[in-house]
């Protein structure tokens, strides 16, 4: 059997696509991350959203009501739990996005998610929108965009604004800062490998750049696009601050390794955690992140680095 034939049922395409978008508007026709045309009958209604990034931007909207479909291992808002879920870390199925009769498809390209789902969506008439969240202009624009798909324009409109304007007031308490201090040298570790290496925020990122937004700057500028590096590299950069993206009990881990104790930002009591949902989940909740971090910054550099 084809997979045309499976995903429909016998059904034909008008089966899949619910009548009600194509009803309630004039097609919207949308460009995404790829450069790629996406046309729309109408506004989305029953949208599926793989990767936790693209959950969090429709629930942001409050169009949580609309999605029918989500990969494994998201978890917010706590209302997905109970939703069919398409697909986790060995891949995505087809047929399981098929069964929720979407009229959009949000993806991301990450573990080969838009390769598996993109063309076969197409085939079948089910519309794909790429995102990407490089930057944090690019994960503002994914809030317009998913509002265009959704119908929404000036909820997208006032969310935009509004996580913007947070932005420029961080902005101004980051640049009025007492003494015209220099920002701290910070290192953000976002995981550890098996081989012992370290994952590190890195430029070109949007985590990144949200720890420069907050008023820092990178502890290992010359980093480059790797995302890697060694425990011996991250003692020799002896940061100002080391930032923990994990729990408590993770940072306590590391701080006992052998050298770890004599690293400036420990030694100053300047080792801190940050939300993983906040700085490595692309999303309206990283503004969160970089208002929190950016205090506290604001708050140790008021009391000296040493």
């Amino acid at each position: 059997m084809t997979l045309r034939r499976r995903a429909l049922g016998g059904l034909g395409l008008a089966a899949l696509l619910p009548g009600a978008a194509a009803r309630a508007g004039a097609p919207i026709r949308l460009r995404d991350a790829l450069g790629r045309d996406v046309l729309l009958p109408g506004p989305a209604q029953r949208i599926v959203t793989i990767f936790s990034s693209n959950t969090e931007l429709v629930a942001a909207l409050g169009l949580m009501q609309r999605i029918v479909g989500v990969e494994e291992y998201t978890r917010f808002p706590p209302e997905v739990a109970g939703l069919p879920k398409v697909g986790g870390r060995l891949g995505f199925s087809v047929d399981a996005v098929v069964a929720q009769r979407p009229d959009l498809v949000i993806v991301t390209p990450a573990r080969q998610a838009a390769n598996q789902l993109v063309d076969p969506m197409e085939r079948i008439g089910v519309p794909v929108m790429v995102l990407l969240s490089r930057s944090l202009d690019e994960v503002i624009g994914n809030v317009r965009l998913v509002a265009q798909a959704a119908g929404v324009d000036a909820r997208g409109a006032a969310l935009v604004q509004s996580l913007q304007q947070r932005l420029r007031a961080v902005d101004e308490q980051v640049n009025a800062r007492v003494g015209g201090q220099p920002a701290p040298r910070a290192l953000m570790i976002t995981g550890r490998l098996g081989n012992g290496m370290l994952l590190v925020a890195r430029p070109g990122t949007y985590t990144n750049e949200a720890m420069l937004r907050a008023g820092a700057r990178h502890a290992i500028p010359g980093i480059g696009a790797l995302a890697q590096v060694s425990p011996e590299a991250a003692l020799a950069a002896d940061p100002d601050v080391l930032l923990f993206a994990g729990a408590q009990s993770g940072l306590d881990d590391l701080a006992r390794r052998p050298g770890w104790r004599d690293m400036r930002a420990l030694r100053a009591q300047r080792a801190i955690t940050v939300a993983r949902a906040e700085f490595l989940i692309p999303g309206p909740r990283t503004f969160d992140g970089i208002e929190t971090l950016a205090r506290w910054i604001t708050q140790t550099q008021q009391k000296g680095w040493g």
